[in-house]
């Protein structure tokens, strides 16, 4: 059994869910299906799921939000024209979307994630219809029943222990399973949603809870590369790539795959494919446990902007048992989590994200700092990117921190900061937001051209 996941970008047309629904009817093994909700058909085109955040917020803003959620009926009625489908299927998603937007919204939270879900809510039962159109069995299938259970964090839901032990009935499920991505129920019965792009950790929840054979997730690529194409023309395909080598270039920036939709399967040991609606025929890029590190002993570099460095200075740190608990129980305190922590014998920085470090919380933050730690001298600064080189082949070769930074050198970017995880497998380097493209340009001609 193989668990299949299709992006926005596989499911933006009639034309594409035709290609994804091709895809599942070619291996008799694609039983259990996640779809997204449906993406951009061109550059200037909107998400689904964004129209709908429109239509939510217009709603909170006292507005009806009827124009923009009239836009995704219309996405939906010509996807279903598109394919040859009966009005009844869009009549039934305008009734479920007009429902949603009338719903109340005093738990601002609740609302929002509710009008964001029906993307994807309503995909899977376009595409089911669909399929059974086709003469293929299909069933759309209701989260709160098949069991996926999450935290109750609005926007921002983990999946609780208890829903794997509940999701595998699926196997047993007779026909084609279409499952929709990017939100599921609390116990208490609130629909709660992932990050955005969670639809890849529903596939990746799935593949775990049925042990599945491989998990393959359809993009609009033909495989992971060891750049961002924007940036550098032509880049490496990476033909495989461990669950830690992909962890970290995902949270680093590579956008084709959500950084924590691998744990699930990680944990599992299930193998990944990341492959082209497009051109299904593409070997694509394998995430395995373990590869073989060749000659190249870099696998990805990425870059991500949007990060500040919180520096606390205090003399004899070394030597005070607890500051650095002290101090990051403080950012804990405030509900701030933190990505990295390089430090020194006096002083010590917590890099954090930038979009949940307002200028209030900042001020409130640094009193604290100063007032409860004593510190000697606390700062801010912010603007700052991370560049992150990634390869399980690094522990084992010399020299490699040399070659980055002389690469910097050539194109004159200026480190901030430079942090070396304890597993070796990454690299990561601070510098100002406009120079993280350079820095990513210039260490990918150094390591791979």
């Amino acid at each position: 059994m193989k668990t299949v996941k299709f992006g926005g970008s596989s499911l933006a047309s009639a034309e594409q869910v035709r290609k994804a629904c091709e895809i599942v009817n070619a291996d008799p093994a694609r039983r259990l299906v996640v779809v997204s909700a449906p993406g951009r058909r061109a550059d200037d085109d909107t998400k689904v799921t964004d129209l709908l955040i429109l239509a939510a917020e217009a709603r909170l803003s006292h507005q009806p939000g009827t124009q923009e959620l009239s836009r995704v009926i219309e996405r939906f009625a010509d996807l279903a024209a598109g394919l040859g489908l009966g009005q009844d299927i869009v009549e039934s998603i305008s009734q479920d979307l007009q429902q949603r937007l009338a719903a109340d919204h005093t738990d601002t939270g609740l609302f929002t994630d509710t009008m964001k879900a029906a993307g994807e809510a309503n995909s899977a039962r376009l595409v089911a219809e669909y399929l059974r159109d086709q003469g293929t069995e299909a069933h759309c299938i209701d989260p709160a029943e098949a069991g996926m259970i999450l935290s109750d964090e609005a926007g921002n839901a983990r999946v609780l222990q208890q829903s794997y032990g509940r999701l595998r009935s699926l196997r047993e499920r007779p026909g084609i399973s279409i499952f929709p991505g990017f939100f599921g129920f609390s116990d208490n019965g609130r629909l709660v949603t992932f990050p955005r792009g969670g639809s890849d950790i529903t596939g990746a929840i799935l593949a775990a809870a049925v042990d599945a054979e491989l998990y393959e997730n359809f993009t609009d690529v033909d495989s992971v590369f060891a750049a961002n194409p924007r940036l550098i023309d032509e880049p490496c395909a990476i033909a495989e790539i461990t669950y830690r080598e992909m962890r970290e270039l995902s949270y680093a920036g590579f956008s084709v795959f959500h950084d924590e939709a691998l744990e699930p399967v990680f944990h599992a040991g299930i193998p990944v494919a990341v492959k082209n609606t497009n051109n299904p025929e593409a070997s694509g890029t394998r995430i395995v446990p373990e590869r073989q590190v060749g000659q190249v002993p870099i696998v990805g570099i990425a870059g991500m902007s949007g990060f500040c460095s919180v520096y606390v200075s205090r003399y004899l740190m070394n030597r005070e048992v607890g500051f650095g608990r002290r101090l990051l129980q403080l950012f804990e305190d405030e509900a701030i989590p933190f990505e990295h922590t390089p430090s020194g014998i006096d002083n010590l920085s917590v890099i954090i994200r930038e979009d949940i470090f307002d200028h209030a919380t900042e001020e409130r933050v640094l009193r604290r700092i100063r007032t409860e730690l004593a510190a000697d001298e606390v700062s801010v600064e912010r603007g700052l990117a991370l560049v992150m080189v990634v390869g399980e082949g690094m522990r084992h070769t010399v020299g490699l921190a040399a070659r980055a930074t002389t690469a910097f050198a050539r194109a004159g970017v200026n480190l901030e900061m430079i942090n070396q995880g304890s597993s070796e497998v990454s690299m990561m380097f601070g510098v100002k937001d406009h120079d993280v493209d350079a820095a990513v340009q210039s260490l990918y001609a150094e390591f791979f051209d």
